[in-house]
């Protein structure tokens, strides 16, 4: 997410509800028995957000483009999940859209709204430990409503998904928490003309004479938050990367001649980092570069997207648009791969992705990661005032939910990784990072699961550093820096996610 969002101020929408006479009768007889109500996993920052009772394993995700981006595609939703415990009712989120129908295991079930919520009551409970499959008919609606973005981003051409924090469910009905991670296929039908990428490998292309249906499946897991699909008259490009993996970006196709030097700097970024920290984690790699307004970048699964004016835009520097493109590349492993089990974990995914561009840019373009640490310890109790800790981030203001992403989780969380180097050196520091991206490759980790490696690592306690660093609401002295003293914060450049 970006270290200090462009004013996106989201609030809650009303979703609308049109389904068929024999549905409505179910959901009235639904309603008079037991109001439906929204859920959700008990997230401290986002309580309504996922929901109990159930995992998902995967999602089947279908979606047809008219080629007008201002109308509801419409869509269909499939979800395998097995149950964790005996459900009467489940409840996925999802808004913004119209429901047409939804089946469970094939028979048609009623369902209603709650929220933000659409709870689906199958004609019998679903035991536990049974593997049940959703199937909800859909539209997915790509204009937001006034003072709310994110879900579908409307581009030049067409569209694309930016779904942090809590918006996939703008899109398609789902558990959206980073906690229930699941494979995807996604299907995306569009008009001639058109292209369509999303996270994945290609698994099949058919074309008709007016349309045609792209087909791509990850080979990871995945949360929801990340899913990203592109239509637009766009180019794909292909290039090799370290060791083979295919390297793919999906650029205007009017703009490619003046993109493809940016592109062409994707290779040699993941091996340096892939030297820092191991093996790429996925299948593919590839930079988006979308011709919209977002206020910031954003990591989806092997498909990170970009505006593409940062790229064209001659008042960013060039050494400060390569360390943006590493900072979503690093996201690949810390927040992709290794996903946060709450939503209070985010500074492990921001805190690192800002260690590495900090690193990438001292080392590629000469800009001292210390002089950098320095102008944070200066701003950091004001960032901790106004934010919260790194660990302990304050609750989203009413309305605006992307607002949890705030300094303290960006250079904040970087400059408290800073001093867990300088608190265990360097070898014990790369050591840890090394085994952190490994350990929890394709699943979620808590702040907790950090603090206990690094003291493993460490081989002593570290449980004052952490509790200080992490959690304390002023900033603790600096290993190896006790002249480092507090100033008035500083303003980023651009903003990342």
């Amino acid at each position: 997410m970006p270290r200090t969002p462009r004013h996106r101020v989201p609030r809650r929408l009303k979703a609308t509800l049109l389904a068929s006479a024999a549905s409505a009768a179910c959901v009235c007889l639904l309603a008079a028995s037991a109001p439906p109500a929204p859920l959700g996993v008990g997230d401290r920052l986002f309580p309504y957000l996922g929901n109990p009772g159930y995992d998902v394993s995967a999602y089947d995700l279908s979606f047809a483009y008219s080629g007008d981006n201002a109308k509801p595609l419409q869509a269909v939703t499939t979800i395998d999940a097995r149950t964790t415990r005996t459900l009467e009712s489940v409840n996925l989120d999802f808004t913004h859209g119209t429901v047409e129908s939804v089946e469970v295991d094939g028979a048609p079930a009623a369902f209603a709204f709650a929220g933000e919520d659409l709870v689906i009551t199958p004609r019998t409970p679903l035991p536990e430990h049974r593997r049940t499959r959703i199937t909800v008919r859909h539209t997915s609606n790509p204009v937001p409503e006034k003072g709310r973005d994110g879900g579908w981003v409307q581009t030049a051409d067409g569209l694309a998904m930016a779904n942090q924090a809590d918006v996939a469910h703008l899109v398609f009905p789902c558990n959206d928490h980073p906690s229930d991670k699941a494979m995807f296929t996604i299907h995306v039908t569009a008009p001639e003309g058109y292209t369509a990428v999303a996270n994945g490998l290609p698994a099949r292309t058919a074309r008709t004479r007016e349309a045609t249906t792209w087909t791509y499946r990850t080979q990871h897991p995945m949360a929801t938050e990340l899913a990203q699909v592109s239509i637009g008259r766009s180019t794909v490009l292909h290039r090799p990367g370290p060791h083979g993996l295919p390297v793919r970006d999906v650029v205007p196709a009017k703009d490619r001649a003046a993109l493809e030097p940016w592109l062409a700097k994707t290779p040699d970024q993941i091996a340096w980092l892939e030297d820092k920290i191991g093996r790429y984690p996925f299948e593919t790699y590839g930079v988006l570069m979308a011709s919209a307004k977002t206020g910031f970048e954003l990591e989806t699964q092997t498909l990170s997207l970009f505006e593409k004016d940062l790229f064209t835009d001659a008042a960013y520097p060039k050494w400060y648009v390569e360390s943006v493109m590493v900072h979503e590349l690093s996201h690949q492993w810390f927040g992709d791969s290794v996903s946060p089990r709450t939503w209070s974990d985010v500074w492990l995914n921001e805190g690192h992705a800002t260690w590495y561009e900090a690193l990438y840019a001292e080392e590629k373009a000469n800009r001292p990661m210390e002089a950098r640490m320095k102008a944070a310890y200066g701003a950091s109790d004001g960032w901790r005032a106004a934010g919260g800790p790194p660990a302990r981030p304050k609750a989203p203001k009413a309305g605006e939910k992307i607002s949890i992403f705030r300094p303290n989780i960006y250079d904040g969380a970087a400059l408290a990784l800073y001093a867990l180097r300088q608190e265990i050196g360097k070898p014990a520091f790369e050591r840890l990072e090394r085994a952190w991206v490994a350990d929890h490759r394709d699943g979620t980790a808590t702040t907790a699961d950090f603090e206990s490696l690094a003291t493993r690592i460490a081989g002593r306690d570290l449980s004052a550093f952490f509790q200080a660093w992490l959690y304390g609401e002023k900033t603790p002295p600096m290993p190896g820096h006790p002249d480092w003293k507090q100033a008035p914060p500083q303003k980023s450049v651009k903003s990342k996610k």
